[in-house]
């Protein structure tokens, strides 16, 4: 079983570089020495291509679509993370907590792109502490704590993109609107009134659509509403993958399975041909009794989409808050703080008790 390892020397001081966000080349921190990569060739673009689903489930994948990887599992959260071969203890990225690193091992499915981070850590944390700033309720203790310069971890967590060819057939109603006037009598008085019916005709017909990259998060180490509200995500600029870009990152492993990854593809799925459905009987409004939909050619593709992720432990409770690496977005858990909760509601009594006063005193 061969381990990929991934560790970049400079060739002039031999410490390990980095990856340089949006310049598109490794850099040493230690003496400056960059280097340029190049992955924008027509054979390397080429080599983010569709995996087949059905064969990937049988586990009959080609092994140069496969990869093993060291990771340490935290026993708190359950993320699985790579570790470069000189840690030995460190802070769960995910949840804060001190773990020991181990020689564990990971059999996956290798990434076939990935979007490399465009923002580096200083302007992550700018755009945290912005977004934590519009938190008015947020402890003051958390958003100094936060301020103070502690670093953020830069991690490509795993997706999966589904591709399909669906093709359906429906049964159903439309419904179009239209008016009667009747004669009421109300408190005495004859008045008429408009009223809306619905005439219902019976309709069938089919709908088609190609699905393409329909994003699922493969991670179960975040709120999955967090990472959901940092799309959109701009997937035209995947890049394929190459090591170089983790160089001075982790990279989460996959826990969501490739036929769980979708299911859940198939529930946005249903939605977006039930849509269709409805728009294809017209009219004003809709009974859809029946949709059966044949899905055909579901390729797929693993891929790595970049987070800053801080995740502080402050008076025993952790609270995460994650960026997108791509275009800055920011999301996390909101916190509260007890006494300005408290002091908004008792400054809201004395208003309110205000305007009640001056209104007594006018009348």
């Amino acid at each position: 079983m061969t381990v990929e390892e991934h560790r970049f020397p400079c060739e002039q001081c031999g410490a390990d570089m980095r990856f340089d966000p949006g310049a598109d080349q490794l850099i040493c921190d230690f003496c400056g020495h960059t280097e340029a990569l190049h992955h924008d060739t027509p054979a390397a673009v080429e080599a983010i291509r569709e995996l087949d689903f059905l064969a990937a489930v049988k586990n009959e994948l080609p092994q140069a679509d496969m990869e093993t990887t060291r990771v340490t599992r935290c026993d708190n959260c359950g993320a699985e993370v790579e570790f470069d071969g000189v840690t030995h203890a460190d802070e769960c990225p995910f949840c804060a907590t001190p773990i020991v690193t181990d020689t564990g091992t990971h059999r996956h499915i290798k990434p076939k792109g990935l979007l490399p981070f465009s923002i580096d850590e200083k302007s992550a944390k700018d755009s945290m502490n912005a977004w934590l700033g519009r938190l008015w309720f947020a402890p003051n203790g958390l958003q100094e704590y936060a301020r103070k310069g502690r670093k953020m971890n830069g991690i490509y967590v795993p997706y999966w993109t589904y591709d399909a060819d669906t093709k359906s057939a429906y049964v159903g109603e439309r419904g179009d609107y239209y008016y009667e006037t009747r004669t009421v009598t109300r408190n005495g008085k004859r008045e008429t009134q408009r009223v809306r019916k619905t005439r219902w005709r019976r309709k069938s017909g089919r709908v088609a659509r190609f699905f393409d990259d329909v994003l699922v998060l493969a991670s179960n180490s975040l709120p999955k509403k967090y990472t959901d509200n940092l799309q959109p995500w701009n997937l035209s600029e995947l890049k394929p993958y190459s090591p170089d870009f983790l160089a001075g990152f982790r990279a989460e492993g996959y826990q969501v399975q490739l036929d769980a990854g979708f299911d859940e593809a198939r529930e946005y799925m249903d939605r977006m041909i039930l849509r269709d459905v409805r728009f294809d009987i017209g009219g004003d409004t809709q009974r859809v009794h029946n949709v059966d939909t044949k899905v055909s050619d579901v390729t797929f593709k693993h891929v790595l989409l970049p987070v800053w992720l801080a995740a502080y432990k402050y008076r025993g409770k952790t609270y995460r808050f994650v960026v997108n690496g791509q275009t800055g977005k920011v999301q996390g858990e909101r916190p509260y703080s007890a006494w300005k909760i408290a002091f908004a509601v008792v400054l809201g009594l004395i208003v309110a008790a205000a305007i009640g006063y001056v209104a007594a005193q006018s009348q």
